[in-house]
């Protein structure tokens, strides 16, 4: 069959659907763009936004009417926490957030027998790891190995726990296994994610940590690059630091959920951590890595912030003198704590996500101008405009260079100017 995959979200739903991508070209089935016509649609939903759900229903829709008779399935997180809903628009396949290998069985069936199938769990009553195989979607340079999944924070806005269970965290000797076929196939970084890889290990016998895991991937990488997903600031001690700065090919990038830099605020978001333990974090990983880019999520108009309590999250924003902040005016999530609390209006939310987005600007612009002469190893992904190549250094910004053929390919470049968020440089020979 010809198949096509859409992905909404975060990079576990981007990991999953390029497992599935694996799977389904070693069953020799061909693997389209979504804009061709295929003969099954798969649509990887996210819900952590109301937004996101919209786009997981328009997507369903794209796909049903781009090919009447093609069997259109949807999995993910939307599908998971709001399986009725989904299974309402009529499609052939309703998949969750587990099952990925007998989803794809199922999708196979539903070919064959035009009836809908609703293949969805418990995901709260979850206990095992899922492994499914790690790489990248189709012509990455940087692979993904979800190393964690699920969640028990609760955080008082966050569906996600409800769509991904409690925590499972992958072994550390499949870790390592995949970690070396990924260098035996030639992949140059490999990406660590989870739905909050903070929590790695809590689930497994002994006392194991995320940095024990880290040093172990780090090894088995080789000359590949590392680099970590969202952290949660109580990952960021002395001792992660110390001995994650020992690993050479961890790239020197830390993306810190912040949400908040306001305390009252974060006691109701139900968030672990306060403004100072917070910028004890960022302290240690300035002090540790040299040249570190500290990258955050921040969570605007969330239900009770007053203006004084938005000032202070402005300042505090500043003070952590971040290089990239990704700015989300707070959506309602029903089912969780924060739905039933005295809501901020809409307008308002939308005012400080403004707000909030022209301070992200100017720190980002200031990170970039920082790195003005400095001479970068860039990883190269895909041909840019006029002639450049464009490709990630170790600090995750992008960076453009005159060059042919560099896909895949690791230069230093020293960079020579600022082009909006993108630093231009000139490639050493």
């Amino acid at each position: 069959m010809r198949i096509a995959l859409y992905t909404l979200g975060c990079k576990v739903n981007q990991y999953e659907t390029q497992a599935m991508e694996q799977e389904l070209t070693a069953q020799g089935h061909e693997l389209v763009a979504f804009e061709e016509p295929a003969d099954a649609y798969i649509i990887n939903t996210c819900s952590v936004t109301t937004v996101s759900d919209k786009k997981s229903r328009q997507m369903i829709r794209r796909a049903k009417k781009m090919n009447p008779h093609a069997i259109v399935a949807a999995c993910g997180c939307y599908a998971q926490t709001h399986t009725d809903e989904v299974a309402a628009l009529g499609i052939d396949l309703v998949g969750g957030t587990g099952q990925r290998m007998e989803f794809l069985r199922q999708l196979l069936a539903a070919a064959e027998e035009k009836r809908q199938r609703v293949l969805v769990d418990d995901a709260l009553r979850r206990r095992e790891f899922e492994v499914l195989p790690a790489g990248g979607q189709m012509s990455r340079t940087r692979a993904m190995l979800k190393v964690e999944d699920g969640c028990r924070n609760f955080c008082s806005y966050c569906i996600i726990p409800f769509a991904r269970g409690p925590v499972r965290s992958l072994p550390v000797a499949e870790a390592v296994r995949q970690t070396e076929q990924l260098a035996a196939e030639g992949y140059r970084e490999v990406v660590l994610t989870g739905i909050e890889i903070s929590s790695w290990g809590q689930d497994l016998s002994g006392e194991q940590s995320l940095v024990d895991l880290l040093e172990a991937v780090s090894e088995a990488a080789g000359d590949m690059r590392l680099r970590l997903g969202s952290l949660e600031p109580r990952t960021i001690t002395e001792d992660f630091c110390r001995r994650a700065a020992r690993l050479k090919n961890l790239c020197p990038h830390f993306h810190l959920s912040l949400q908040s830099g306001c305390d009252e605020t974060l006691r109701r978001m139900n968030r672990r951590y306060d403004a100072a333990r917070y910028l004890e974090s960022v302290a240690l990983l300035r002090a540790y890595f040299s040249g570190v880019a500290v990258t955050t999520d921040l969570i605007t108009g969330f239900p009770g912030e007053t203006e004084e309590e938005f000032e202070k999250t402005l300042a505090f924003l500043r003070r952590c003198a971040f290089a990239q902040i990704h700015v989300f005016p707070y959506s309602i999530r029903p089912g969780t704590r924060a739905a039933a609390m005295e809501q901020v209006p809409k307008s308002v939310k939308e005012a400080r996500a403004a707000r909030a987005g022209q301070v992200a600007a100017e720190l980002h612009e200031k990170y970039l101008r920082s790195c003005m002469g400095q001479i970068f190893p860039v990883l190269f992904e895909q041909a840019g405009e006029d002639g450049c190549f464009v490709g990630h250094a170790p600090n995750y910004m992008e960076v453009a260079a005159a060059g042919e053929n560099l896909h895949n390919c690791l230069r230093s470049v020293r960079v020579t100017g600022v082009d909006g968020s993108i630093l231009k440089g000139e490639i050493l020979p």
